[in-house]
C-alpha cells in the first residue's frame, strides 16, 4: 500500500480481536471507524485515538443493518472487516441443540455477515479494496481432522460457503475477499489456554492486509498470510 492514509470499517469491535484489529490499524495511521451493537456498553472502545470513529450496529437486525449503509453510503474504504461471530450453545452438540439456538448461531455467525457485506460492497474501493470476514480455522472442511465444536465448526463452514458464493458473484466489482483465520487466540471465545495474544494476531492480520491490497478474487488465509484448504 502507498503512503496515504488508508480507511477502515471494522464491524463488530467492542472487544478481542475486532479492538486489537481497530488499534492496530490506528497505531499505523489508519482512519478506522469502529462498530459496537452497544456503545454505552463497549468500554475497549473508549479512549481511543481521534483516528477512530464510532458507528454502531447489530448485524442481526436488519433495520440497524439498513441504517449503518446509509449512514456510510458515499464514504470509501480500503478495507472493510466484518469481524461478528458467537460460540453458540454450551454443549454445542447438532443432537441437543434447539431451533432457537441453530438460528441465532447461523443467523450470527454465517448469514448475517453476508447480508451486510451486501450492503456495504458499494463502499469498498474498486481494484485495491478488501471485504474481510472473520472466520476460523474450524471452518475447513478439508483440515478436520479432530472433530468437537460441531455446530460452531458448521456455522463456519457455511460463512466460507457464503463468502466463497459472495465473492464469485461480484462480476462487475473487481476487489479482494477474503475469510480470516485470526489463529487461536486467548479472547473470551478462545480461552486463556489458547497460544497466541490479541496484539500478535491483529499485527499479522494487518501485515496481511496491506499485503493482500489488490490481488483480487477469494481466498482463505490465516493472520500469518498462509493460504488455508477450504
Amino acid at each position: 500500500m502507498t503512503n496515504e492514509t488508508k480507511n477502515a470499517l471494522v464491524v463488530g469491535a467492542s472487544r478481542g480481536l475486532g479492538l486489537g484489529l481497530v488499534q492496530e490499524l490506528a497505531s499505523r495511521g489508519w482512519q478506522v471507524t469502529a462498530t459496537a451493537r452497544d456503545l454505552a456498553k463497549a468500554t475497549g472502545l473508549r479512549d481511543l485515538p481521534k483516528n477512530v470513529k464510532l458507528e454502531t450496529i447489530d448485524i442481526d437486525d436488519s433495520a440497524s443493518v439498513d441504517a449503518l449503509a446509509q449512514r456510510l453510503s458515499g464514504q470509501s474504504f480500503d478495507v472493510v472487516f466484518i469481524n461478528a461471530g458467537i460460540i453458540g450453545p454450551q454443549h454445542n452438540s447438532a443432537d441437543r441443540a434447539t431451533a432457537e439456538e441453530l438460528g441465532h448461531l447461523f443467523a450470527t455467525n454465517s448469514v448475517s455477515p453476508i447480508r451486510l457485506a451486501r450492503k456495504l460492497v458499494s463502499t469498498v474501493k474498486t481494484g485495491t479494496g478488501i471485504l474481510a470476514f472473520m472466520s476460523s480455522g474450524m471452518g475447513s472442511v478439508s483440515d478436520n481432522t479432530t472433530g468437537g465444536m460441531e455446530l460452531y465448526r458448521a456455522s463456519k463452514a457455511a460463512l466460507n460457503s457464503l463468502i466463497h458464493s459472495f465473492a464469485v458473484g461480484l462480476d462487475d466489482k473487481k476487489l479482494t475477499v477474503l475469510s480470516v483465520n485470526p489463529g487461536w487466540v486467548r479472547t473470551d471465545m478462545g480461552g486463556e489456554n489458547a497460544p497466541l495474544d490479541v496484539a500478535t494476531s491483529s499485527r499479522g492480520t494487518a501485515d496481511m492486509l496491506e499485503k493482500r491490497a489488490g490481488t483480487g478474487g477469494v481466498s482463505f488465509v490465516d493472520y500469518q498470510n498462509e493460504e488455508l484448504p477450504w
